[in-house]
């Protein structure tokens, strides 16, 4: 099956990028002792700021309302909300699609469905759905409904029965876990989200607290009861796909809700957030076809999620006001718009050249050639679009560059779903 990999002819140089995080000088021990003094003043001052803006917005933390059943108009969320504004909806005539993808620039709506649809973000659920089939791709046990490069995969029935059970793992994947994810982030962050997105159907009163807080447990417990179904069809004697799913919807859990709250630490949050993107789906659609029977197929989706961390990075940028006006330790915050973006196009770049190193070594010198010319216009964007202006540019470097990756990651799993471990 390797026959449909077209060897490619390379002749570019790699751009050699370096970064580094921001030093710390400590002089004489009387010097440490005024800097000290200084950041617990400063550390002081924004924990008043904090509790001012807390008391002043009447924000909450706990996730249910003393009014979550009332109607919109007496929602505790509501009266809440900081008017900076509508959202400007764009020119294009694009914002109805915007609003039902979630993303910004969407027109104002008002029927429940698309605001509850709008809550779930469904342009979030592509990463997902990619993973499940890169998580199938690696399994190398996927069946074509009629293989035209393999005369003996053309079992139209067991094509079929794959495609279905190829489906039911996206929609678990994507609507309803990441549904879930976002539903709950946009809950938690609703605070922030006041300063930065107050036009979001949450700080803006488009959705009550109730139908917010119904919508959370119909997508987790949806999911799970799905995650089970595919546990059951595939004969797993251990619920892999189960706790795989609890595993994931724990981690979006402590991602976004207080006390632990990962996304209030920049290394931490952004790599539960790519795990979560490249990893679970991954493992999840290689489990419903296969086995995660050696140490690879758990280490190469680790490494692509400290790409995926990078990938973080990059939505941070536009947040930064609100979170550091929130005390949020995002790595834009931490290390300064310099610092992140470079380390953000650092992480991106050197773990996707470790995996082609590695496809070479195990004698895959096509894969990694391809995975290698994918990594090229990725290093390219980084240079024009990101690290000149990653807060203009954020939108159109992941447009440019995020294909790529993507591709890269399908491209890893069929050389692990083609290659001869036991050779």
């Amino acid at each position: 099956m390797k026959n449909q990999i077209i060897p490619l002819l390379l002749a570019c140089c790699l751009t050699v990028q370096a970064f580094s995080p921001p030093s710390f000088r400590v002089k004489t021990a009387s010097t440490f002792s005024t800097l000290s003094k200084s950041n617990d003043k400063q550390q002081q001052q924004q924990q008043q700021q904090q509790q001012q803006y807390l008391q002043q917005h009447q924000l909450q933390f706990y996730p249910f309302s003393e009014k979550s059943n009332s109607n919109k108009d007496e929602s505790a969320l509501f009266m809440n909300k900081k008017n900076d504004g509508p959202n400007a909806e764009v020119s294009d005539g694009s914002g109805g699609v915007r609003q039902l993808l979630g993303v910004k620039g969407a027109s104002a709506e008002t029927d429940i469905w698309k605001i509850r649809l709008q809550l779930t973000k469904p342009v979030t659920w592509v990463p997902l759905v990619w993973g499940v089939m890169c998580g199938a791709a690696a399994s190398g046990n996927y069946h074509w409904i009629w293989n035209p490069f393999d005369p003996n995969d053309r079992d139209v029935l067991l094509g079929l029965e794959d495609t279905a059970k190829g489906f039911v793992a996206m929609i678990l994947a994507g609507p309803f876990l990441t549904g879930f994810t976002q539903t709950i982030n946009d809950w938690y962050d609703r605070d922030i989200d006041a300063i930065n997105e107050p036009y979001r159907p949450i700080p803006s009163g488009a959705i009550s607290a109730g139908e917010v807080i119904f919508q959370i447990w119909f997508l987790l417990l949806g999911g799970l009861g799905i995650a089970y179904g595919l546990d059951v069809w595939t004969g797993h004697d251990v619920p892999v796909v189960l706790l795989l799913s609890i595993f994931g919807s724990f981690i979006s859990y402590i991602y976004s809700a207080p006390p632990l709250k990962l996304k209030q630490n920049g290394w931490a949050g952004n790599y539960a957030l790519g795990a979560s993107y490249i990893s679970l789906p991954w493992w999840c659609g290689q489990a419903v076809f296969g086995e995660l029977d050696k140490p690879v197929f758990f280490i190469l989706p680790i490494l692509y999620s400290i790409a995926g961390l990078g990938i973080a990075i990059v939505n941070d940028f536009k947040s930064i006001e609100g979170d550091r006006a929130m005390g949020l330790n995002s790595l834009p915050v931490a290390f300064g718009i310099d610092g992140a973006k470079y380390i953000c196009a650092g992480s991106i770049s050197a773990t996707q050249l470790g995996v082609a190193a590695y496809l070479y070594s195990i004698g895959e010198p096509t894969y990694a050639a391809v995975l290698l010319a994918l990594i090229l216009p990725q290093i390219y964007f980084q240079v024009t679009l990101l690290l000149p202006d990653p807060i203009e540019n954020d939108v159109k470097y992941q447009a440019s560059s995020q294909p790529f990756l993507v591709f890269g990651i399908l491209a890893t799993a069929l050389c692990l779903g083609h290659h001869d471990f036991s050779a």
